[in-house]
């Protein structure tokens, strides 16, 4: 399984699951670990943290979160 590939399962396991989610912010890597069930070196977890992460950004933009918040900051419909 590639990086992006990991990423992907990763962020579709912690959607929909606050308490995992909760736990991936406090420790990331341990949440990895249980998840994949492999053990990889800590460049490889820390690189597929940071996808993560940047990835579950992108959704929450993608929500509508900042497209909202502008709109309302310049006047328009909320």
């Amino acid at each position: 399984m590639n990086t992006q590939e990991t990423i992907t399962k990763v962020v579709n396991a912690l959607k929909g699951n606050d308490e995992l989610t909760r736990d991936f912010k406090k420790n990331p890597k341990k949440v990895l670990e249980n998840l994949l069930k492999i053990d990889l070196p800590d460049e490889k977890l820390d690189e597929i943290v940071e996808g993560v992460k940047a990835k579950l950004d992108l959704e929450k933009l993608g929500e509508g979160g900042l497209l909202k918040k502008a709109k309302k900051l310049f006047g328009g419909r909320k």
